[in-house]
C-alpha cells in the first residue's frame, strides 16, 4: 500500500453492493462490500451472500472495492460456541488482490470463542496471524490499538516491571477489568 492510500481518513463500508458501485463514481476513499451470514439475502440485489462470495463475483466488485468485511463466522465457522476449519474466503480474496476485514470483534465474553479462553488478545492474534486477515472490525478500538502497540516491532518498552505493570492495570481500567 502507498504512503498516499494509508493517509485515507475513512473507509466507505456497506452490505450493497450497488451502493459501493455508485459511490464509487463519486470517490475514491476505500471501499468494503461486507458480507453477512452466507444464507442471507442482499437487500439491493436480493442475491445471497454464498453467491456475492463466489470467485465470479470476487472477481467482479473488485473494480469497485479494496477488500471485503464478512461476519468473522463465515470465514471460520463456529460450532457449538468452537471454532471449526476456516473456510477459503480469505485465501480466493486474496488471490484476487482484495483486502479482508472481518467483524465484529468484541471483548465480552458472550463474544469471544472458548477457543480463546476469554482473552480478545488472543482472538487478535489468531485472526491476524493464522487467519492472515488484512484488518479487523471491532467495537473495542482500545484493546485493538493496544495489542497493534504490543505486537509492533517499534514499541517503546517499559524500564522495569514496576512501570510494565502500572501500564497494563491501566489498560484493564479502560477495557473495564
Amino acid at each position: 500500500m502507498s504512503e498516499d492510500w494509508l493517509k485515507k481518513p475513512l473507509f466507505i463500508q456497506s452490505f450493497a453492493p450497488t451502493s459501493l458501485i455508485y459511490i464509487s463514481n463519486v470517490t475514491n476513499s476505500p471501499k468494503l462490500l461486507l458480507i453477512d451470514d452466507t444464507t442471507v439475502r442482499t437487500q439491493d440485489t436480493n442475491q445471497s451472500y454464498s453467491e456475492i462470495t463466489s470467485n465470479g463475483y470476487l472477481k467482479f466488485i473488485r473494480n469497485y472495492v479494496i477488500g471485503i468485511g464478512p461476519w468473522k463466522d463465515t470465514v471460520v465457522p463456529a460450532e457449538n460456541n468452537h471454532l471449526g476449519p476456516p473456510t477459503d474466503l480469505v485465501a480466493r480474496a486474496h488471490a484476487l488482490n482484495l483486502q479482508v476485514h472481518p467483524y465484529t470483534f468484541r471483548n465480552e465474553n458472550l463474544f469471544l470463542h472458548f477457543n480463546f479462553n476469554q482473552d480478545p488478545y488472543a482472538e487478535y492474534e489468531y485472526w491476524l496471524t493464522e487467519i492472515s486477515v488484512d484488518g479487523l472490525f471491532t467495537d473495542f478500538t482500545g484493546s485493538l490499538h493496544r495489542y497493534q502497540e504490543w505486537t509492533s516491532p517499534h514499541q517503546m518498552k517499559p524500564k522495569n516491571a514496576e512501570a510494565l505493570l502500572y501500564q497494563i492495570s491501566n489498560m484493564l481500567k479502560d477495557d473495564g477489568y
